[in-house]
């Protein structure tokens, strides 16, 4: 691997992870700061592990197909550099959406809550926090987004 393959790959995965968001029941997006949220109280009926997908927009897709190419471009001279480029840059394409998606893919877990009023709801968001059957619970709800914290 040249050096500037290799410095096209470290640009990837560092710009691969600035893209990764948080789905966190204790994470806040800016825009959410400051603003009212309705409390509802209930029981935790059911707590189930589920994978929440990683993103999938074109970064990792254009990123991979830069280094494909470069890389691709290596091989052979003149025709064989341009084909090579070509196919480099597909695969890479390929590799780096699929890279992409399972860089930001997260861990989480669907909460099901019994509500005071006897209502039960579902919230799916990163496990990064414990819950069990039984336990009384808070679910945040405002701003586009819903979590259930202790």
């Amino acid at each position: 691997m040249n050096r500037i393959t290799l410095a096209a790959a470290i640009a990837l995965t560092a710009l691969l992870a600035g893209c990764a968001s948080s789905q966190s029941g204790s994470a806040y997006e800016r825009r959410q700061a400051r603003q009212e949220m309705t409390v509802r109280l209930g029981v935790v009926e059911g707590v189930r592990q589920v994978t929440i997908e990683g993103t999938k927009s074109p970064v990792g897709a254009v990123a991979g197909a830069g280094i494909g190419g470069l890389a691709g471009s290596n091989i052979g001279g003149g025709r064989g550099a341009t084909a090579g480029a070509i196919l480099g840059a597909v695969a890479g394409g390929v590799a780096g959406a699929a890279v992409e998606e399972q860089v930001t893919r997260k861990n989480g877990l669907e909460i099901t809550v019994r509500l005071e009023n006897g209502q039960i709801i579902a919230v799916t968001q990163e496990a990064d926090e414990a819950f069990h059957p039984g336990e009384r619970v808070r679910v945040l709800k405002g701003s586009g987004a819903t979590r259930v914290t202790h």
